[in-house]
């Protein structure tokens, strides 16, 4: 795009962001009358709430359908094919890989330490081996590094008061000339601006080498590109895969296969290609999944137990915490779900509940197994993590207090700092195996602490693993436990401040159907409330939500997902990024900005003109009858993307916009030449109404 097209773009973008912030106040003013929707209406909510957003023809389409009968299908997910989205996710190995096979195919540091130290081998896969080698070369490098500066910081501590003596001299500093140069080299030398230091020679000629071999290496088959890779010493691989960026990468990749195009990325960074996968997969299913509703509560439960996936192991353990703990359980029984994210290696490991010992505990009195007298003997194995390992330190209340607060009764639910520390105990010895054997849970006997714990006033009798279980079950079933998750899902799907009389009723049918999360949606979905014309676009769109939806209803084509992730991590939404355990809100105050609004402005003008990385869209296909006029443009634009709701300020905003021959495209010597439906289409997108659900 020309620069001073790329200017007036930018220009638009902050004059619609600073007219328009407004509006979202005036959006989230409630309408007192209560009245419902009609038929249409009903849809296009429907497909707001229980959905990342509707895309081209939904709104017909479950308006044939009945609204009504479209939601008891999106209940039933089993029932939906979605078949189209396993396709786009299939290039993702690690998607569906145990957190064993994922170790052993992308190696963490200290397993590679393991290697470098002796202690294990190095695999036979000839692709695996490349992978495991280019990351010794980078582990000895960083290994190398330290001891040089540790050599030369004693050097420096030897040489007491000389240096600064040395450093007077000429006004140099110590080992070099007054011209800088250090040895007799300098880093540049006469006015031809050349090195001359002979490692920054040596590195020059390095990348000028792995620039030829890059070339060469495009030249060839994907297959035959793959077999000279492998054929390459450890450190020219190294070199490849760290020099190699941007279009030149994707041509290096262009044609493998998927688990050839795994092996290439993790050259560099092996545990990167496990979080890439991971956070590309969450959009894509976001946008491709038929099974919206299963798609938005798993995002919804995963966001109520937060876990933060850059602490160590977690980013092992993150791909089973979604898969195995919340997925099945999204639109299940409240308890299973809780039991299995307590369960969860990345919610033990997370909340560091995997170290906690009772203080009377058989690992903290230091009795050895089984009283063979041998004295006291060692933790539990830990799990290898970017984090360094601890040994079993004593009680640790962090999965006692979030359990409490975040997880189940809310942080008014009437519990006890005695209550939390009664809770820490029952968990004790709740650990898991190290992810290299499979990241497992496991109940370890010599953690617990011994004796019965009182809990919110209820004795819970000595009985190992089975403790923490009782107290799981007790919390499920308590009815602050039933309002507190009622009152989440109303701010979710209804309003920020859902009414009462709402949460009361879903808070009802969870006591009654023992906590069936598909009954209490069914509730709120059949509730007078939801339907009402107050909670009609009155929820704003999280960075992820918005995103998506613009994504989704301009009918655009995701080949690579990596550049909408860089989006959330800009607009402030890391995805599995929230480090606090609280998750990221889901109220409308968090987002609403002027700064946001430019950026989500900025991400939707790139998103219809084609600047989106690895995102196609073809603007002009919903105007196709539309040639020559602009606002007839627009009209068409704000009917297919919004179905008409916008509102006049937001109207006549955008429209002051067309009369830029820049926008409209007119032009004296050709007055039939078609507007920009791209330009448009992205003001529309980011415009207050869309920004609502």
């Amino acid at each position: 795009m020309p620069l001073r097209r790329r200017r007036l773009l930018m220009a638009i973008a902050l004059l619609a962001a600073a007219g328009l912030t407004a509006q979202f106040a005036l959006g989230r003013k409630k309408d007192k009358s209560g009245a419902t929707m009609d038929e249409h209406r009903r849809a296009i909510h429907a497909l707001n709430r229980l959905t990342f957003g509707p895309r081209p023809g939904d709104v017909e389409r479950v308006t044939r359908m009945g609204v009504d009968q479209w939601i008891e299908l999106e209940l039933d997910p089993d029932k939906i094919d979605d078949s189209a989205l396993e396709a786009k996710l299939s290039p993702f190995r690690t998607l569906g890989m145990g957190t064993e096979e994922i170790v052993e195919n992308f190696p963490p540091e200290q397993l590679i330490k393991q290697i470098a130290d002796g202690k294990a081998p190095l695999p036979r896969d000839p692709a695996r081996r490349a992978v495991y080698e280019a990351q010794l070369q980078r582990y000895e490098d960083k290994q190398e590094r330290k001891d040089k500066d540790k050599d030369e910081a004693a050097k420096a501590g030897a040489g007491g008061g000389d240096s600064q003596n040395a450093s007077g001299a000429g006004g140099a500093s110590s080992g070099t000339d007054g011209n800088g140069c250090r040895d007799g080299a300098c880093s540049v030398s006469g006015d031809s601006g050349k090195p001359t230091d002979p490692d920054e020679m040596r590195r020059r000629e390095e990348r000028r080498l792995a620039n030829l071999k890059t070339q060469e290496l495009l030249d060839l088959p994907a297959d035959e590109r793959m077999k000279e890779i492998l054929k390459m010493p450890p450190e020219d691989r190294r070199e490849l895969a760290t020099t190699t960026k941007g279009a030149q990468a994707d041509a290096l990749l262009e044609g493998m296969s998927p688990k050839q195009k795994e092996t290439v990325m993790a050259l560099n960074n092996p545990e990167q290609v496990v979080v890439n996968e991971l956070m590309q997969a969450k959009v894509l299913r976001a946008i491709y999944s038929e099974r919206q509703l299963d798609e938005v509560m798993t995002d919804f439960w995963f966001n109520h137990f937060n876990v933060f996936i850059n602490k160590g192991a977690d980013r092992y353990l993150m791909t089973s915490y979604e898969r195995d703990a919340i997925r099945p359980h999204a639109l299940g029984k409240f308890e299973d779900l809780l039991v299995a994210t307590a369960k969860s290696p990345a919610m033990l490991f997370y909340l560091d509940n995997w170290l906690s010992a009772g203080p009377d505990s058989d690992i903290a009195l230091g009795i050895a197994p089984h009283g063979d007298g041998r004295g006291p003997s060692n933790p539990p194995q830990r799990p290898p993590g970017n984090l360094k390992a601890k040994q079993a330190s004593g009680l640790n209340e962090n999965y006692g207090r979030e359990l409490m607060e975040l997880h189940t009764l809310s942080v008014n639910g009437g519990y006890s700092q005695k209550d939390v520390t009664e809770v820490a105990k029952v968990f004790t010895g709740w650990t898991l195996e190290p992810p290299k054997k499979g990241g497992d849970f496991r109940f370890e006997p010599r953690m617990h602490e011994p004796g019965d714990k009182i809990v919110l006033g209820h004795r819970i009798q000595q009985n190992g693993e089975k403790e923490g279980l009782e107290v799981l079950h007790l919390l499920a079933h308590n009815p602050k436990t039933a309002h507190f998750i009622s009152q989440k899902l109303a701010m979710r799907f209804v309003s920020d401040d859902p009414p009462t009389a709402l949460v009361d009723r879903m808070t009802h049918t969870f006591l009654k159907k023992d906590g069936d999360i598909r009954e209490v949606l069914r509730t709120m979905f059949k509730s007078p409330e939801f339907w009402s014309s107050a909670a009609y676009r009155a929820k704003v769109k999280t960075p992820l939500e918005f995103v998506v939806s613009a994504v989704r209803a301009s009918g655009a084509e995701v080949d690579d997902a990596r550049a909408l992730v860089g989006t959330l991590n800009n607009m402030g939404m890391m995805l599995y990024g929230m480090q606090p355990p609280t998750g990221y809100s889901m109220k409308a105050d968090v987002w609403v900005n002027s700064s946001a609004l430019l950026a989500r402005m900025n991400f939707a003008l790139g998103l219809a003109t084609g600047k989106i990385r690895g995102v196609k869209i073809d603007s002009a296909a919903r105007t196709a009858a539309v040639t020559t006029d602009a606002q007839q443009a627009l009209a068409t634009l704000e009917n297919s993307l919004l179905s008409g709701d916008i509102s006049k300020q937001t109207h006549d905003t955008i429209s002051k916009q067309l009369d830029d021959p820049k926008i409209s495209q007119r032009r004296l010597d050709d007055p039939k030449r078609p507007p920009n439906i791209a330009a448009i289409t992205g003001l529309i997108l980011g415009s207050p109404e869309f920004q609502r659900r």
